[in-house]
Order: C-alpha cells, then sequence, then structure tokens
C-alpha cells in the first residue's frame, strides 16, 4: 500500500495539483484521492494538498504557487463554494498563467453556477476520473479543448483504480477514511442530486474488501461509508459487516447509511453480533408526512420504517443517527412537528434536524414557483420561506436545530431532558427554545458549565419544573461530564437568568 503516495511526494515540483478546502482536518477529500489514483502516468507529475475552510485564502494562495503547478484542480461544494471563490480570485489574479479547472458537484450543472466558474478556464461536469486525465494530457501537450465545460465520462466500476492507496499514514491516524462499496441510488428523491442516478451499481466484492483489509492492516480503525444505500443488496452488506466483525477489536468503527425500510433477520442477525461503540447507523428519515414524501417522490414504508429504527434501538449495540429536513414543499410546522415526535419516541441516539437547501440540478427546483419555494442566494442556499412556512418559522426551527445539538444529540442531558419533554417533545422544546434565545441572544458558544445553569434557571422559571426531581436529574447528568466543583455551587450563579426569565413571563402575561 501507498506505493503510488510515496512516489508522488517525492516530486519536488508537480505539474499537476489536486487541491479543495474540507470543511474540518478530519474530513479527508475521497474525490481527490479517486482522480489521483487514475491519473495513470501523469501520477508522477501530480500531488494532492487539502486546505479547510478556515485556512486564510492568501495563505492557501501561496503555498499553491509555491507548488509550482501549472494544472491546479478545485473540488467544489456546497460547503466550500464561498471559500473556494475567493481563492481561485486570488490565484487567477496573482498567477493568472495557472489553468484552473473545477469540478464537482456545486459546478457541475451550467448554466446553474456559481460565481467561482467565471474565474476558472475549465470546468468537469460530472465524474472526473477520466476526463481530468485526458484534459491534463491535451493541455500539457499544449492542446486546448474545444469548449471550457467538459462534460465528464461515466466509467464502469471496473476499469477504475480504487483510491486506497492514496490515504496516507497521517490520514489513517488522524482522519475519518472515506470508502464506498457502491455508486449510484435507484430511488428519486427529488430534494437530492441521487436522484439523477439511473440506478445503484456495486464494485465487485472481493476486490473492495482486499482493499479493505489493506487499510486495515495499514491501522485504519475508522470507516465511514458514503453509499447512499448500503443495505439495497442485502448479501453483500451482510459480507461486509461480517468482514468487519472477523477483524473486530476496541478501536474499530465502522458507519454505514442505511435504508429504514430495509432491514431482513439476516441483516438484523448480523448488527446483533457488534459490541458497543463500534457500529454507527445513519438514516435517512427526512419526513414521515405521507403527502410531502408523494410530492417530493421519497418511496417509504413509514410503518416498516419505524419498526426497523425501533428495533435497532432497543435490540442492537449501535449508535443511530437519524436525519429530518424541515422546509420541503408542502411541509408545515405543524406537519414537521409530528414527523419529529414519531422518530424522536423511537428514541435514537441523535437526531439531526436539517434546513432544506437548494442544491443545483436536483429536481425539487422544479417545485419552487409552485410551493413558492425562496431560498437564500448565498451559500448553502437555505430555504428562507415556503408557500406554507414563515420566515419567521424557519428562524424558530433553525435555532431548535442547534440547541437540539448542543443539549440532547451531546446526550449530556439524558436525565434532565425528559423532565422537560413528556408528552409533546417538538412542543416542549420549541417553547424551551424560543425561551432559551430570549436569554442568550445566540445559538454558539454556551460553555458545558452554562448550559447546566440555563437549563436549570429556564426549568424552574419558566416551565415550573419540581426544584427536587430536576435537581437530582440535573446532579445525575453533571456528574458525567468530569466538570470539577459542585452543582449547587454552580447554580447559585443562576439569579441573573432566573430574575431575566421572570420579567420575560410578566412582560407576556401582562
Amino acid at each position: 500500500m501507498n506505493t503510488a503516495l510515496n512516489q508522488q511526494t517525492e516530486a519536488t515540483s508537480p505539474t499537476i495539483l489536486l487541491t479543495t478546502l474540507n470543511s474540518k482536518y478530519i474530513h479527508a477529500a475521497f474525490g481527490l484521492r479517486y482522480l489521483m489514483a487514475n491519473l495513470g502516468e501523469l501520477q508522477s507529475q501530480a500531488e494532492l494538498m487539502e486546505f479547510t475552510i478556515h485556512d486564510r485564502p492568501i495563505d492557501m494562495v501561496e503555498k499553491i504557487i509555491e507548488s509550482g503547478a501549472k494544472i491546479v484542480g478545485f473540488s467544489v461544494y456546497i460547503w466550500n463554494v464561498t471559500e473556494t471563490n475567493e481563492v481561485v480570485q486570488l490565484l487567477k489574479t496573482a498567477q493568472p498563467e495557472i489553468i484552473v479547472v473545477l469540478g464537482g458537484p456545486e459546478v457541475s450543472h451550467i448554466p446553474d453556477q456559481p460565481l467561482v466558474v467565471s474565474w476558472a478556464d475549465y470546468v468537469i461536469k460530472g465524474p472526473g476520473e477520466r476526463s481530468f486525465k485526458k484534459l491534463c494530457q491535451l493541455l500539457l501537450n499544449q492542446e486546448k479543448p474545444p469548449h471550457p465545460v467538459i462534460q465528464g465520462e461515466n466509467v464502469p466500476l471496473e476499469q477504475l483504480i480504487m483510491p486506497y492507496d492514496f490515504y496516507s499514514e497521517e490520514d489513517i491516524k488522524n482522519r475519518i477514511i472515506y470508502v464506498e462499496a457502491s455508486r449510484g441510488c435507484p430511488f428519486k428523491c427529488q430534494f437530492c442530486l441521487s436522484a439523477l442516478d439511473k440506478t445503484a451499481k456495486a464494485f465487485t466484492l472481493d476486490r473492495f474488501l482486499t482493499e479493505m483489509d489493506g487499510l486495515y492492516q495499514q491501522g485504519a480503525r475508522n470507516f465511514k461509508f458514503i453509499d447512499r444505500t448500503f443495505n439495497l443488496k442485502i448479501a453483500d452488506a451482510v459480507k461486509i459487516m461480517e468482514f468487519f466483525l472477523e477483524r473486530m477489536d476496541d478501536d474499530l468503527t465502522v458507519h454505514f447509511e442505511v435504508i429504514p425500510d430495509r432491514l431482513p433477520d439476516k441483516l438484523k442477525d448480523v448488527i446483533l453480533k457488534f459490541p458497543p461503540h463500534s457500529l454507527q447507523f445513519e438514516v435517512g428519515v427526512q419526513t414521515f408526512d405521507p403527502k410531502v414524501q408523494k410530492l417530493i417522490q421519497r418511496r417509504q414504508d413509514n410503518d416498516r420504517s419505524k419498526d426497523n429504527i425501533r428495533w435497532i434501538c432497543e435490540h442492537s449495540r449501535a449508535h443511530m443517527h437519524a436525519d429530518l429536513i424541515f422546509g420541503l414543499p408542502g411541509d408545515t410546522l405543524t406537519g414537521f412537528g409530528d414527523s419529529f415526535n414519531q422518530l424522536y419516541a423511537l428514541n435514537p441516539q441523535e437526531i439531526q434536524v436539517g434546513i432544506l437547501k437548494r442544491l443545483r440540478g436536483a429536481p425539487i427546483n422544479g417545485l419552487t414557483a409552485e410551493y413558492k419555494m425562496v431560498y437564500s442566494p448565498l451559500p448553502p442556499y437555505t430555504v428562507l420561506r415556503t408557500r406554507d412556512i414563515s420566515f419567521e418559522e424557519l428562524q424558530r426551527v433553525g435555532r431548535f436545530a442547534r440547541y437540539w445539538d448542543i443539549f440532547a444529540n451531546s446526550g449530556r442531558f439524558k436525565n434532565t431532558l425528559p423532565l422537560l419533554l413528556k408528552d409533546d417533545a417538538f412542543k416542549h422544546f420549541m417553547a424551551f427554545s424560543d425561551t432559551l434565545f430570549q436569554v442568550e441572544q445566540s445559538t454558539w458558544k454556551i460553555s458545558q458549565r452554562r448550559q447546566f445553569t440555563l437549563m436549570y434557571s429556564l426549568l424552574r422559571e419558566y416551565f415550573d419544573l419540581k426544584e427536587t426531581p430536576l435537581l437530582t436529574a440535573l446532579q445525575l447528568d453533571f456528574d458525567t461530564t468530569g466538570e470539577k466543583g459542585r452543582l449547587d455551587v454552580l447554580l447559585q450563579q443562576t439569579k441573573k437568568d432566573k430574575n431575566f426569565v421572570a420579567n420575560k413571563r410578566q412582560q407576556q402575561h401582562g
């Protein structure tokens, strides 16, 4: 393993530079590694250089220019397009002779294009493994393609060189290792770019598992599958999970995105064999509203999905992360609240509340006029209002989502939150969220200690919870945090919060 990577890192002045801006250092650019793996004889002239969106654009430009590369390829996504635009503008201004090539979903749907495209020399739409290599060959031979926009070629999976040799030792030690056993999706959910796929195709299983074994032997222990529908083909899913079970140790974790209504007994049997903290599932529920599901062409058996999620949460030791989307066409605040409550009742460890974003090229854009979908013009193009949802409601749910991450998904208040949520989790947490925002005027930078004082003061003064059970639950939660000091001393600092909330209540009732 890593022979090719070692060869390309020995090059002192690459001709081709593959780069992107990851959202965090822990994320590795999987697409770039595919491009590198499939450059063939050009590999020795190429180099990978990854940044994050938090790096200064001028510093990134300096490093790119210092590399000496003549061709620089950027992967552009919804989460990095703003920062990539700054980098590309600076790069082309400082050194215009550098050839900039863009690829990725954010630039693949011309004429619906971001500003960064106007600064680039070439854009590759869609798959780039073969098309990027051909473009580089032309450019290095002093030839020009006939058009600056190049349609990517769909290459049979068996003809692709897998990218796993291009995970370095540092990646394996410090980063999430992304892998894929299949590509594409057979479903046509209108909000997702996978709706453009014709079907899902799998890599040859033996070939794929050989690559996984190589990563494991190198020390990789954190595998995140990016397959949209990991459990579409049950026989393959079972073999892959058994592969990791055979290599299970205290450090190994595997993450799969699964279809919630497809969990036959064969898959359940192997799921039950995984020890605690080793298996993570991501389930895209998105909505339980049948009318919304029909409108966005989402085929999902809700009863079976709920049974399967409940089974995983109650009988297995897997960690369940479930997603909901607010702002879909036809959705309402009441309808979304009902979906949230149905999901909460299944007791997943995490519920990720997302606000609908406009993805370039997604079929849902055809519903924009009818449902009066108004999106932010700024990335990530979050919906601002719809025919059935006001701007204020979207703002409230956005704050709800952030506070839910802090107080619920963190697992920090397992004993205290049930006292608040009771019979209607969405209603009560929305009230908590609204009140908390009145107190803090922020959804960020709330320290762990302050979370406890806020939880105490709000639940006592606004929600009238009784002192004794509240303190008992908070103490149990506080004891698991590792915080120094005593909770009762910390709570003495809450007078200011209590007075503020009491005044707010008086204003509302006065």
